[in-house]
């Protein structure tokens, strides 16, 4: 904490941790404030999605669950090219920050506030991960169901395992606290 403070970097913002080789990640970016920007509309929501989620295939081997949500989103992946991902995410959020900000007349308001990826240590931290980004919805109150949330990867995961084994992973793999204050 003091080293951040001497370097002028914010308290509560964890360091970028630049690992070589083929990693999984969640990848985690939240609006300034809790703003509702991004959940201006479905048509914000779905281009949210498509843009992130195409930024992200460029740059990773696999997307194993995303989850778009009005003012934050989730991508839980693999890659090699953390740094590269990060400038590119941050490139999307100036260019959606821009966009959004003349399609609300808000110029100069601060879109976005963090984005940072979380590594991923062991199988129980993928699966936990993995389950906290699709009950995202459920969480915040979207939605009580998750293949009921258009903007996730809930509905095709649970088409593919099938809600048996989902509900088995749900069970071994507990969510509990995970994720508690990741965006304060």
């Amino acid at each position: 904490m003091e080293l951040r403070q001497a370097r002028g970097l914010p308290w509560h913002s964890p360091p970028h941790l630049d690992f070589t080789g083929l990693h999984q990640y969640l990848i985690s970016s939240s609006c300034y404030e809790h703003a509702l920007i991004i959940g201006k509309d479905a048509q914000r929501m779905t281009g949210c999605e498509a843009s992130v989620l195409e930024t992200c295939r460029g740059l990773s081997s696999d997307i194993y669950a995303w989850c778009i949500l009005p003012n934050h989103y989730h991508v839980l992946l693999r890659t090699e090219q953390i740094k590269e991902l990060r400038l590119e995410l941050g490139q999307f959020h100036g260019r959606s920050a821009f966009e959004w900000n003349g399609e609300d007349d808000c110029r100069g308001r601060k879109v976005w506030y963090n984005c940072f990826e979380r590594f991923i240590k062991s199988e129980r931290h993928f699966w936990a991960t993995l389950n906290y980004v699709h009950h995202n919805p459920v969480h915040h109150g979207y939605t009580k169901n998750w293949e009921d949330w258009p903007w996730s990867s809930a509905r095709a995961f649970l088409e593919r395992l099938g809600r048996e084994k989902a509900k088995e992973i749900w069970l071994r793999y507990p969510i509990l606290d995970y994720g508690k204050k990741w965006d304060i």
